[in-house]
């Protein structure tokens, strides 16, 4: 058995409601096991056996946009890779001045593009890093959709590969 989090992108946001209760039930009658929705912004911890990563990925995306009738694009990540996301956090996490992102992609080379020239970005204003998998930002509060990182991660071809989620949200899917 391998346990997941999918992370479900645009989710009670732009028109899309989707109940925990309802998000719970789906997954459950896909057959996965210890599903446990985190949050009210798409957040599912479940395990799964022995499926393929990416077939799972289609499977739910397909369920989910038969049931609620959306375009469904998750991210899908195994727990260990999640705390391994956690744990490495870059910057100061307790910083009451800012917020600690990590934004998560489902296209590796839509995570090199995120980074490409990181220097472009102000490290004051845009404070970004690359981790395994994962981009790593921590901008000013408030400022989190102003900032030029932020402009190019809005961009609407990012829409469908890319997640971003508070490391605080992210320590609740993991404990």
């Amino acid at each position: 058995m391998t346990r997941y989090i999918a992370l479900l992108r645009g989710v009670n946001v732009g028109g899309i409601t989707i109940r925990s209760a309802d998000l719970r039930e789906l997954f459950e009658g896909l057959g996965f096991d210890g599903v446990r929705t985190v949050l009210a912004s798409g957040n599912v911890a479940f395990t799964a056996e022995g499926a393929d990563a990416a077939a799972l990925k289609s499977r739910i995306e397909r369920a989910l946009s038969d049931r609620f009738g959306y375009d469904a694009w998750i991210v899908l990540i195994t727990h260990d890779d999640l705390r391994a996301a956690i744990d490495g956090f870059p910057f100061d996490a307790e910083d009451a001045h800012r917020q600690p992102y990590v934004v998560f992609t489902s296209e590796p080379a839509v995570l090199d593009e995120l980074l490409d020239d990181p220097g472009r970005f102000d490290p004051d204003v845009d404070p970004i890093a690359g981790g395994h998998g994962v981009v790593y930002w921590n901008p000013v509060k408030g400022t989190t959709v102003d900032t030029p990182f932020a402009k190019l991660l809005g961009r609407a071809k990012f829409k469908p590969t890319t997640t971003n989620r508070n490391l605080r949200t992210l320590h609740k899917l993991v404990d």
